[in-house]
């Protein structure tokens, strides 16, 4: 019952601040694919995702679970990578200690701010920019080998959009690979009901049930920007346990490899 990124913490995972518009990418530009309430929100959260004891503590859990699910179909060390919607940086810096050259895009100034300033701690070389994944498809087609989108797509007005920057900024042969969070009755007592109100994991208000994408959306939206669905993949949170697993049940949370064809 769970699900995440470097942006707020899916499931088991995620500004009331008065920010002015250097936080908010998208307010400038009416076609840019975000949405600015979604961006405030996480760049509230933005100073606390490094702390594995706050509200991304399920995100510090399942990263080295999605991890090395990444790395043992891409076999990261020595390829290109792109981490789109890269938050703080959780899940690029661990890309790149496996010997991946990674890039992070995020549309949170705060956000990329926080991770840049990991990077004086963890002293590893990623660069990270604030720019959509649309923009820099635009800039730099057919770059990346390896190309990550996690937790990104049920907060964005259209996923569809995404998903073709996504397969456009892969190689010909390329790797691409999404999360996110089915849209059914189920995903719902977990996804919100479960993971905000009751096991209190995430804030109240991280999801939209609407903006939920089925895996035959997902599908769908990767045939049609040329991309070949190799793995669905569910994840799943034992609360007695605890404990996170890659598996066949993808009613909440599931995760999508394809390859660029």
């Amino acid at each position: 019952m769970t699900r995440y990124t470097d942006r707020v913490p899916s499931l088991p995972l995620g500004m009331t601040a008065q920010d002015d518009n250097s936080d908010k990418p998208g307010s400038g530009n009416p076609d840019m694919n975000a949405d600015p309430q979604e961006l405030e929100k996480f760049s509230a959260l933005a100073h606390r995702w490094w702390d594995p004891e706050s509200e991304f503590k399920p995100l510090h859990q399942i990263n080295p679970l999605r991890l090395e699910w990444i790395d043992r179909i891409a076999a990261l060390a020595g390829k290109s990578a792109l981490d789109v919607g890269c938050g703080g940086g959780i899940l690029a810096e661990a890309m790149a200690r496996r010997g991946a050259k990674v890039k992070g895009v995020d549309l949170s100034d705060k956000a990329l701010k926080v991770a840049q300033l990991h990077l004086h701690e963890s002293r590893l070389a990623v660069d990270y920019e604030a720019v959509s994944a649309e923009d820099l498809a635009r800039r730099s087609p057919g770059t990346f080998d390896v190309v990550t989108c996690m937790e990104l797509l049920e907060h964005v007005p259209d996923p569809a959009s995404t998903v073709r920057a996504c397969a456009e900024l892969a190689r010909k042969d390329g790797h691409v690979f999404f999360s996110t969070i089915n849209r059914n009755l189920k995903s719902y007592v977990f996804a919100v009901i479960g993971a905000e109100y009751v096991l209190k994991l995430l804030p109240k208000g991280t999801h939209d049930y609407m903006k939920f994408v089925k895996p035959s959306e997902l599908a769908r939206h990767c045939r049609e920007a040329g991309l070949e669905v190799r793995e669905i993949i569910g994840m799943s949170y034992n609360p007695f346990t605890r404990a996170y697993s890659l598996g066949s049940d993808t009613d909440v949370n599931y995760l999508v490899h394809c390859v660029r064809r």
